[in-house]
């Protein structure tokens, strides 16, 4: 039986435990302390063991002090008397001769958060600040942070913050990176951030330290704190570029992202010569960073920057975009973020090449990923006018491979093309028209549906291709049901689509959807219809703003954010750090759990004049009243009514007056619920009669007086309507 199996054999219960803890034999103390160790992390409960932990501290052996020490750092929180009497073994090896036992007591006092330890621990730290070994100093520099954290006021006080800062001129460059990552950490826990700075007199040393330093966390330490620095000339920034760059050929990734971090910030206070001269050289380790690595994780985290890094400088890799084609066996996230920085360095150069690899990331069995790769394609058209074509053609050899989700990720991807470019590709529309059958998507059909709508006037049969939507309107989904809404009008003012009772009926779906979305436009077009077809035509069929691929990009100023963050978890998640770090949410007005409490009562005592509540008199019109109810009596004399305005809202109160023109309100349709009538004003009454199509909702229709002929006719024939 092996040592490991017989160690667990022989713990049956808690007084084996405390028998082999208590035992004389220094072996047989260390194997109790691992077991208890051992069921510590496993989640069981052995603080009843804290008495005989506690004897073993005094062991000269350094594992069983490590191992004690650790039990004691985990259970001080809950059993803070038992960890007060530790403290005399911590101060008596803080005096030890073994500069890791002084080292470990400081460690593990400045662990324990119980007050009564953390004021025992004041005149260690002292002496520990300037103790001999830098192993005990680098030490005691990281307890400084935790001391900082418990008693801001206390540390300060006690002047460790000042002899932390004395640190950084030490001669060990491991207690330097230690002294700086320290004081980073105070600097961001501070309400003024104003405890360290780098300056002109301190950043050599920094940059000395980082020349020595072999320990690459120590490296990034460094060189994230030189990156805060603002130097004052142009001369000094050029000399920590030149001695920055050896670090971009290093092997650790995050020593390379740390050095092309601190160039980056460095740019703007560079020449424009020595600037395009450093961007050259950090094209190389890039590219490098992502392909050297084999582990997936490191890719990712490589080009999340590298795509981050591309939005500052667009040109930076466009010669190396061959190092980003996917490979078969990368997974999807990987993948995605490939095709993303394809489409980002994709110029009239390298299209033809990039055009050929989408083409064969279409023919791979992953569907999500082809989806993805169609859709960049796209992207690469919109992006660049003068090989749209080029991308066109392409799109129509994917669409007649006839692969149903490759044909209909092409005709949402061609939808957009018509956005970007108006009026030029109109001759794929019948490569288009012959895939509907195929169409069994929203998104799909809402994008087909759209470009029927949007070119009815250049289609022959536009009604019997709407037809074959309507007919399955009830199931539809809502954005396709509104697209069809939208394109079904655009046909009828365009006099594409001659059959009027195809959008009475669709307005009587519509009307009496349980969708407040589709019911609303509805009514709206219903109502603009009825009211001017010339501005019903003006508004529905303008002209739409042309679009362009801006959906990776970053806002500049979030993006002048980022750059200081490169390789952090800000630059992974392409969020500044205040969105998801609760303290500097806080400080940046965000939400706070901790501050709950406060927010409350701050919320609660808002001056009640700060909310400006309208208390108009009942008159003023509401963009729901339709005038369908009896209109009420005023109490006042009416005003003066101003000019009549030929605009979208005036369209809601004209309906609220009756004129020669105009009919006299009836009942709204029965099918109406009270939700309806609650919203519109309508009551519940069932109707006489049906209204004639395109006339008001909830107006009657009983003939008028003649009027005067209009001069200026309308260019849809509504003479059908009776209007």
């Amino acid at each position: 039986m092996s040592k490991k199996g017989n160690m667990k054999a022989r713990v049956a219960d808690t007084q084996d435990l405390r028998e082999m803890l208590t035992n004389k034999k220094e072996s047989e103390r260390i194997e109790g302390l691992k077991i208890v160790i051992s069921q510590m992390t496993e989640g069981k409960d052995v603080g009843i063991l804290f008495g005989e932990v506690l004897q073993c501290v005094a062991t000269p052996n350094i594992d069983a002090k490590k191992l004690a020490y650790l039990y004691i750092m985990n259970y001080a929180k809950t059993q803070q008397d038992n960890a007060t009497r530790a403290v005399q073994a911590f101060l008596r090896d803080s005096n030890d001769p073994n500069p890791i036992i002084r080292a470990l007591a400081i460690r593990t006092m400045g662990a324990i958060r119980v007050p009564k330890v953390t004021q025992e621990l004041y005149n260690p730290l002292q002496k520990a600040l300037k103790d001999q070994d830098p192993y005990v100093r680098k030490t005691a520099a990281m307890c400084v942070a935790k001391l900082y954290f418990l008693n801001q006021e206390e540390c300060v006080r006690q002047g460790f913050v000042n002899t932390l800062k004395e640190l950084i001129f030490d001669s060990n460059h491991v207690v330097v990176a230690n002294a700086l990552a320290a004081l980073n950490e105070i600097n961001s826990m501070s309400e003024k951030h104003d405890v360290f700075e780098v300056t002109s007199e301190n950043y050599n040393i920094l940059l000395t330290a980082l020349n020595k330093c072999a320990n690459e966390w120590g490296q990034v330490i460094i060189l994230d704190t030189i990156s805060k620095y603002v130097p004052e000339n142009v001369q000094i920034a050029e000399s920590i570029c030149e001695q920055v760059s050896p670090r971009l050929k290093a092997a650790n990734s995050a020593v390379v992202l740390a050095a092309v971090k601190l160039i980056l910030v460095l740019l703007p206070h560079l020449s424009e010569q020595n600037a395009s001269l450093y961007l050259k050289k950090i094209a190389p380790p890039l590219g490098t960073l992502m392909s050297a690595s084999k582990a997936y994780e490191i890719q990712y985290v490589a080009l999340r920057n590298i795509r981050l890094i591309l939005q500052k400088c667009k040109d930076l890799l466009v010669n190396d975009v061959k190092i980003f084609y996917c490979k078969y066996n990368d997974p999807l996230y990987i993948k995605i973020e490939k095709l993303e920085i394809i489409v980002a360095l994709a110029n009239k150069d390298n299209i033809k090449e990039i055009l050929s690899e989408f083409v064969d990331y279409s023919q791979m069995g992953d569907v999500e990923f082809v989806r993805k790769a169609v859709r960049a394609l796209g992207r690469c058209a919109i992006k660049l006018e003068n090989v749209a074509n080029q991308c066109i053609t392409t799109l129509v050899d994917l669409i007649n491979t006839k692969v149903n989700y490759i044909v209909q990720e092409a005709i949402v991807v061609i939808r957009d093309i018509f956005r970007r470019y108006p009026n030029r590709y109109e001759k794929v529309i019948g490569t288009l028209c012959e895939n509907l059958d195929s169409l069994d998507e929203p998104e799909a059909k809402a994008a087909m549906i759209w470009i029927i709508g949007e070119y009815s006037d250049r289609i022959t049969n536009v009604a019997d291709l709407l037809q074959m939507f309507l007919e399955t309107f009830q199931e539809e989904d809502i954005n396709v049901q509104l697209q069809l809404l939208t394109a079904t009008v655009k046909s009828f003012l365009k006099a594409s689509l001659e059959d009027q009772d195809v959008l009475q009926n669709l307005f009587t779906m519509c009307t009496e959807s349980d969708n407040p979305d589709l019911r609303d436009r509805g009514l709206f077009y219903w109502r603009l219809l009825a009211h001017d077809p010339e501005l019903a035509k003006e508004m529905v069929c303008s002209e739409k703003p042309v679009i362009k691929d801006d959906s990776e990009e970053l806002d500049q100023a979030v993006l002048v954010k980022l750059i200081p963050h490169i390789g952090s978890l800000a630059s992974l998640l392409h969020k500044p750090p205040e969105v998801f770090v609760s303290s500097l949410k806080a400080q940046a007005g965000g939400f706070n759990f901790k501050n709950l409490e406060t927010l409350g009562e701050e919320f609660s005592s808002d001056e009640e004049d700060d909310i400006q509540i309208n208390t108009q008199p009942a008159n003023t019109k509401s963009l729901l009243d339709f005038g369908d109810a009896a209109p009420a009596q005023p109490t006042t004399a009416p005003a003066q009514q101003a000019p009549q305005q030929q605009s979208v809202m005036s369209l809601f109160d004209n309906l609220n007056t009756t004129t020669p023109s105009q009919s006299t309100p009836a009942q709204p349709v029965q099918q109406q619920q009270n939700i309806y009538a609650t919203l519109y004003g309508q009551p519940t009454q069932p109707v006489q009669q049906q209204p004639a199509l395109f006339a008001t909702p909830g107006v009657q229709t009983q003939a008028t007086p003649a009027q005067p002929q209009q001069t200026n006719k309308p260019a849809v024939d509504l003479s059908f309507l009776g209007i």
